[in-house]
């Protein structure tokens, strides 16, 4: 495997320091949430003990639609994508996505049939090429697929 990007360094903090605000407004609404340390209970269990994925998507509001992951590479040039996101063998169940001002709730096996349906998705690849899945119009997410919308 080859060394992570710049890009990835750079979007895998985004996304630690995003996952610390998130599990600080779980804590105030009464969930705690307990996340592990080590990349081995990560790779083996999850992200935390409660199985809950967190993402963050700066763009949702610019584009009007939610990127939800499936696959992954650390840099570019690796030949192949793993499963991530939605397709990660662990714990999870809850998948929540959204910005500093909104967190959107989904079921992950929800996510995977919508995924697995043509109803409303298209694969698509984030530049550079580390990541892909598909995009979830805003308008569908808030009126028939997100079990809860917190407002921040």
């Amino acid at each position: 495997m080859r060394p992570q990007t710049e890009y990835y360094k750079d979007k895998l903090q985004q996304g630690l320091y995003y996952q610390d605000f998130v599990m600080e407004q779980l804590y105030k609404a009464g969930i705690p949430l307990l996340s592990y340390s080590s990349k081995e209970y990560q790779h083996l269990v999850g992200e935390n003990m409660a199985g809950i994925e967190i993402k963050n998507d700066t763009r949702y509001k610019e584009t009007g639609n939610i990127y939800i992951e499936t696959s992954e590479k650390s840099n570019e040039l690796n030949e192949f994508y793993v499963p991530s996101g939605i397709y990660r063998n662990d714990n999870t169940w809850l998948y929540l996505i959204g910005d500093f001002k909104t967190i959107f709730v989904f079921s992950k096996k929800q996510l995977i049939l919508l995924d697995k349906s043509s109803k409303l998705t298209k694969i698509v690849k984030r530049n550079p090429a580390t990541s892909k899945g598909f995009l979830l119009p805003v308008i569908e997410a808030e009126k028939s697929y997100a079990i809860k919308i917190i407002k921040i």
